[in-house]
Formats: C-alpha cells, sequence, structure tokens
C-alpha cells in the first residue's frame, strides 16, 4: 500500500487524519506523497464536518524528510502544478529543473498548506528531519512524543536550510543558528522549550493527547476558527517571515548552482545513506 497509496485519509467525529504512509522508508516524501497529502487536505478543507486536521506519519516515525534515494523517488515524473503557476520541470536543465520543482512541490505546496483555513496538529512521533520539519512547520500546533527528535542537517550539503525556511520565526533566531550549524538532532523537550512543540507526552499516550486538543478546538466555531488562524499568519507575515523565506528560497538555490560547480552533484555528493550516518 505504502508505494501505491502513500497517503491515508480517515475522519473521526469532527476530526480528518491526514496520514503518510510510507513507513518502510521512514516516511520520505516523494512527489506522489506531496500531490497525495495536497489532495487529502482539501478533502478535510471540503468537508463541513470536519472542523480540525491531524497530520501523522505512519510507523515509528514522523518523516525522515524528502526522498533522495528510495525506490519510489519520482524527481523526473510529471505532476499538474497545484501550488504555484509555472511551467513543468521534467525536461529542463541545471537550476531551471530545481528551481520550477522545489518552488511546486516544496516551498509552494507548504505555504498552500499553512493557508489552510481549518487548525492542522502535528502529531509527531521519532524522526522529523528535514523535509519532515518543514511540513510540522507548517501546522498550528506540534504535539510530539517524548522519543521524537528533530533537525535540519542540510547545511552538510552546503545548504542553508529547507526550502520552507520558518526557522528564525518558530525557533527563535539563535536556537536557529544553532540548529543549523551543528545539523544536531534536538528533542522534543527541547522543541517544547524553545516553544515550537506545543506539548511533549509518552509516546503510548501522543493520539489520545492529539485528538484530546483536537475536540476542545472543534468546540470552537469554525469560522471563528478560521479567522483566528489567518489573524496570526498574517501577523507572522508582517514580521517578516513570507519576505524572508522567499530570500533564502534563492540563497537555497544558489547553494545548489555552487554544489553542481564544485561538487559531484547539487546536493554536495551528499545522499540519503551519508546524511544518515553524519547525524549526532
Amino acid at each position: 500500500m505504502s508505494e501505491e497509496e502513500p497517503v491515508s485519509y480517515e475522519v473521526r467525529g469532527t476530526t480528518a487524519v491526514v496520514t503518510m504512509d510510507r513507513a518502510e522508508y521512514r516516511n520520505a516524501q516523494n512527489s506522489r506523497m506531496t500531490y497525495a497529502l495536497d489532495a487529502a487536505f482539501r478533502r478535510a478543507v471540503d468537508d463541513d464536518g470536519v472542523k480540525v486536521i491531524v497530520l501523522a506519519g505512519a510507523g515509528k516515525h514522523f518523516s525522515a524528510g524528502h526522498d533522495i534515494g528510495t525506490p519510489g523517488r519520482d524527481v523526473d515524473v510529471h505532476y499538474d502544478n497545484e501550488a504555484i503557476i509555472w511551467w513543468d520541470h521534467v525536461g529542463k536543465e541545471g537550476g531551471d529543473l530545481r528551481y520550477a520543482r522545489e518552488m511546486e512541490v516544496y516551498l509552494g505546496m507548504c505555504r498552500r498548506w499553512r493557508e489552510i483555513p481549518k487548525p492542522v496538529i502535528a502529531m509527531v512521533q521519532g524522526a522529523c528531519i528535514a523535509g519532515g520539519l518543514m511540513l510540522a512547520f507548517v501546522c498550528d500546533m506540534i504535539v510530539a512524543s517524548d522519543d521524537a527528535f528533530f533537525a535540519d542537517p542540510v547545511v552538510r550539503m552546503g545548504i542553508p536550510g529547507v526550502e520552507y525556511f520558518a526557522h528564525p520565526w518558530v525557533l527563535g533566531p539563535r536556537a536557529a543558528k544553532e540548529i543549523l550549524f551543528t545539523g544536531d538532532r534536538f528533542t522534543a523537550q527541547r522543541a517544547y522549550e524553545w516553544g515550537m512543540v506545543n506539548k511533549v507526552v509518552p509516546r503510548d499516550e501522543l493520539e489520545a493527547e492529539v485528538f484530546a486538543v483536537a475536540d476542545r478546538i472543534a468546540a470552537m466555531p469554525r469560522f471563528g476558527l478560521a479567522l483566528t488562524k489567518r489573524a496570526v499568519n498574517q501577523c507572522e507575515d508582517a514580521m517578516g517571515m513570507r519576505n524572508g523565506m522567499e530570500s533564502v528560497f534563492g540563497l537555497h538555490h544558489f547553494a545548489h548552482a555552487h554544489n553542481a560547480e564544485v561538487a559531484a552533484d547539487s546536493l554536495g555528493g551528499m545522499d540519503a545513506r551519508a546524511m544518515k550516518n553524519s547525524a549526532t
């Protein structure tokens, strides 16, 4: 099921549960999963009976990030753009290919999901790395198990953080620099202390806690929740988040181009195994 249906969807009462379902690959995100997530979120938004959305990951881990090495990696496969109006990346070369694909599949999709008018809770266990961190960042709340850990290690590739660069706003500037400069993993408790995570609970209590929070939120008026979410997002943008993210996306792609000139490839010669082995 994982490769054919990378995302599952169910409704429990007033809560829609959107679950990444590539557990065999630690829920690594290929384009197929990205578009399946988008379809599931759209389904939840269009269902008037759904008040809250939970984003989850099947298996031991929430998400190990972008798919840079599984058999299901589909970087050269065409999908109709949903997040932005741009030409297809397939058949393009160099920076044109990378920029077109990442602006759609990574930055564009995450920005689109941040604007979902219903509250979204990330239910995080195990690894939440790089692209997985992006998915957690776009959610309105994060409830994590005490075995969860987080990291954005892509500076090891010579790249200044993942495409959806919300780090200074979500973590604060000094914590953002610490996790990026070192590439080290940080615990759910540390994330809670920095204000990135709302709650940390024992692993066997995670699901119950998330649905208890969802039920409390669902008691609020739907339109009031949507306006409140929009109000907070607008204030973040007034503090520079959207413009900052746009400028860092340019730096991100300058780093890709630099790698393509001086290293083995645009990822600085790092593959999934090398990234995993370098983690601390």
